[in-house]
């Protein structure tokens, strides 16, 4: 089985509003340090214990997340692909490059022909363009720097460079979001037709500005103009009958593609297959074991360069949390997975769990292929509660 590798940048211009990751505002000269610690992480952990699971497994995914990766110089991205690729291998179908699925996120206004040129030569061939509505109003309280013309600008610069594969991402529910303004901005990423979209709901989190100032029933950030529950679920839901019209695969909860544009390297984490993450911050999945590192980036800079390991947190993944896992992480992709297959993986009977959400209609059952009701897919975290409970 090939391996996926996920490199974090936690580097932004700005902080969303929204935002609970381990990314922030750093000045540049943070930057060259930063990727000299990863080109040296990627280095040592093809040699270290973690990865010796492993050791026959060539990358087919690599995914440049954050942050802001675009922040960093060309030649710095180049540097590091370079290392992945020279310390890993790349697993290749028929000496076509197609076979690979190399990503770099990006915010719209980074992008640049220059950049988007310098990309593609060093070996991206899929850009995650970080978009969340085309309504300026939206994205100036969410604390986003781009505005709605440099959505289009970035699009036609990635399409002149000759980008085929780009993704872009909506969230139902920032703060002044309306009905109308949703509505348009669905209908201009379809005139757009990326090759994939993302659609998220907007999570109230308690780490995150606008989560705390919400749960505190405060006005900051825009608090009190975030939609309603019920309008993100009719936002999603008018959202997925366009896409399903407009010949968009919808294949997990989240993810629509064009017919082969599916994100291969998130379907690595959707169906258990084994990830590397470098960074601060990272995750990693072996198929037995996960593990992290440290999230402070200078904390994660200092451990590598005086040759200590980053690693935050080792753990053995239990029998149940695997099964756990299969559940959920499965159930999020629309085709469902072989019930079956899982029972007898773990040895368990399942039919008692999933009568109750099958009565209620939240869970559908055919032959041996279980899967989430379409109609409820705003309610699946209720959903995996309830089934894992």
């Amino acid at each position: 089985m090939n391996l996926g590798v996920y490199i974090q940048v936690p580097f932004c211009q700005t902080k969303c509003t929204y935002c609970n990751f381990h990314t922030g505002v750093m000045a540049r000269e943070k930057y060259g340090p930063y990727a000299d610690a990863v080109r040296r992480e990627i280095a040592e952990l093809v040699t270290s214990d973690e990865v010796a699971a492993m050791a026959n497994a060539l990358a087919d995914t690599v995914y440049f997340g954050g942050g802001t990766p675009s922040l960093l110089q060309p030649s710095t991205l180049a540097g590091i692909l370079a290392a992945v690729r020279r310390n890993f291998g790349f697993a290749k179908a028929a000496e076509s490059a197609e076979s690979l699925e190399i990503t770099l996120e990006a915010d719209p206004e980074t992008v640049t022909l220059e950049k988007a040129q310098a990309w593609l030569a060093a070996g991206f061939n899929r850009i995650s363009l970080g978009v969340q509505s085309f309504d300026d109003r939206e994205l100036q309280a969410a604390g986003r720097v781009h505005r709605r013309a440099d959505i289009f600008t970035a699009a036609r610069i990635l399409r002149d460079a000759g980008f085929r594969n780009v993704s872009m991402d909506l969230i139902a529910g920032l703060a002044h979001q309306t009905r109308e303004s949703w509505e348009e901005s669905v209908v201009r990423m379809l005139e757009i037709r990326p090759a994939h979209i993302s659609i998220y709901l907007l999570e109230i989190d308690e780490g995150s500005r606008l989560g705390k100032e919400s749960l505190a029933g405060g006005k900051r950030y825009s608090a009190e103009a975030i939609p309603s529950d019920d309008a993100m679920a009719e936002s999603y839901e008018s959202a997925c009958a366009r896409l399903a019209a407009t010949g968009y695969e919808h294949y997990e909860i989240s993810n629509w593609g064009l017919p082969g544009f599916r994100s291969r390297h998130n379907l690595k984490y959707w169906r258990r297959e084994p990830y590397i993450g470098l960074g601060a911050g990272a995750h990693s999945f072996d198929g037995a074991r996960r593990w992290s590192n440290v999230h402070d980036s200078a904390k994660y800079v200092a451990c590598i360069e005086a040759g200590v390991s980053p690693r935050e947190m080792i753990e053995a993944v239990t029998q149940q949390q695997a099964l756990d896992e299969e559940l959920f992480l499965g159930l999020r992709q629309l085709e469902g997975i072989d019930l079956a297959r899982v029972e007898k993986k773990y040895g368990v009977n399942l039919r008692a769990r999933i009568a109750s959400l099958r009565e209620q209609g939240l869970l559908e059952l055919h032959g041996t292929n279980l899967r989430l009701a379409s109609a409820h897919l705003t309610v699946s975290n209720e959903v995996f509660v309830e089934l894992l409970g």
